[in-house]
């Protein structure tokens, strides 16, 4: 039954992949942009996890993850979002101000989808691993926004009961269960048309 299961999962992998895969798509802002954007919050050093969820179905859409450390950014594997003024590396968006974390909710949460928010305060040894993960991991392909995401959480001290997975909504699970978790629920009435979002923050 088990193998079966694993069989299953594989071949739902692969038809993921054949109907919205693609290749990753890689990006490198320059230096005196990321500089300019940097932006250090003054909380603690936490992992604050992010999962698009399908109203009608209860599915997870899409998974990323914003670390504290000695800066703050996010990491959109596979994304669609990105502002002008915040630089991106291969994923990875530099400059997530209050009003940059606001925008990125507020651009997944409409009608259709609304937006799952867990987060966990960690060590600053954790918080640094964590960054140097998600800036070194290279763009990624489509589809694969939560095996990618989970791979890194499971390299992680005290993280290590994460399972890599294909699918956002099991990433979520899995991370509430962890000790000290935090969690928001965000819906908005926004329309599934979210292409003139930009224009409105003005980051």
């Amino acid at each position: 039954m088990e193998s079966g299961l694993r069989v299953f999962a594989v071949l739902l992998a692969a038809i993921l992949l054949t109907a919205c895969g693609g290749p990753a798509e890689p990006k490198w802002a320059p230096d005196a942009q990321v500089a300019q954007a940097t932006y250090q919050h003054d909380g603690p050093p936490t992992l604050t996890l992010f999962t698009v969820i399908n109203n009608k179905t209860g599915a997870g859409a899409h998974s990323a993850l914003m670390v504290n450390a000695s800066q703050r950014a996010i990491f959109d594997p596979a994304g669609t979002w990105y502002h002008p003024h915040l630089p991106e590396r291969n994923d990875v968006h530099f400059g997530m101000t209050e009003p940059a974390v606001d925008f990125y909710v507020d651009y997944h949460s409409r009608t259709t989808h609304h937006t799952v928010i867990q987060k966990i305060v960690v060590s600053e040894e954790v918080a640094r691993l964590a960054l140097n993960e998600i800036m070194t991991n290279g763009a990624v392909p489509k589809a694969q926004c939560s095996i990618q995401l989970t791979g890194i959480l499971q390299r992680l001290p005290g993280f290590e009961s994460i399972q890599k997975t294909w699918f956002p909504k099991q990433a979520s699970e899995a991370f509430a269960q962890l000790p000290g978790v935090t969690t928001q629920v965000v819906y908005d009435n926004d329309s599934s048309d979210n292409s003139g979002f930009i224009i409105a923050y003005g980051i």
